[in-house]
């Protein structure tokens, strides 16, 4: 397993590295320009925001027929920023409904187990995640949900809040 998620860390890197910015007369990294670059890079408006748990805030109108959804709001907070979600599995999980390859057109996906587990592919990898687990899945990673318990409950975090999901099966 550990060299299953040193394989998946890799690749994270991989996808999402980026050349530093170089001085040209020194050849090392400008942070000044660096920092400049960074604070002339405009966000949209994002406002305080806080959701509590309420147990009929979980619903059936999210991407997965097998999964209830709670948004937590992030999305209206950071106007299209980001998507923050927990999502509840619902038992028994059925390969047959819940095996579909596909992956994300987003920037970032990142997920963390709050309970139970998780068994899913990622580009030929498969992994058994389990509470208090976390992963990045990097931007349009293939991948299959296998297997969950019946109390599988996560959170998930993606950037942005509006992307497509391609179906390859």
């Amino acid at each position: 397993m550990a060299k299953t998620i040193a394989k998946l860390q890799a690749q994270a890197r991989k996808t999402s590295s980026k050349t530093p910015t170089r001085n040209k007369a020194s050849g090392t990294k400008s942070a000044a320009l660096a920092k400049s670059k960074a604070k002339t890079k405009v966000h949209s408006k994002q406002t305080f925001n806080v959701s509590h748990f309420r147990a009929e805030d979980f619903r059936a109108d999210g991407l997965r027929s097998y999964a209830r959804y709670r948004d937590l709001g992030m999305s209206k907070a950071t106007n299209g920023l980001l998507q923050a979600h927990v999502i509840r599995l619902v038992p028994p999980c059925d390969p047959k409904v819940v095996s579909k390859r596909h992956y994300h057109d987003v920037d970032l996906q990142m997920i963390y187990v709050l309970k139970g587990w998780i068994k899913g592919e990622y580009d030929g990898e498969v992994v058994t995640m389990h509470e208090g687990a976390a992963w990045l899945q990097p931007p349009r990673i293939k991948h299959t949900v296998l297997d969950y318990s019946d109390d599988c409950e996560l959170l998930e975090i993606i950037t942005p809040a509006d992307f497509e999901t391609v179906e390859l099966e």
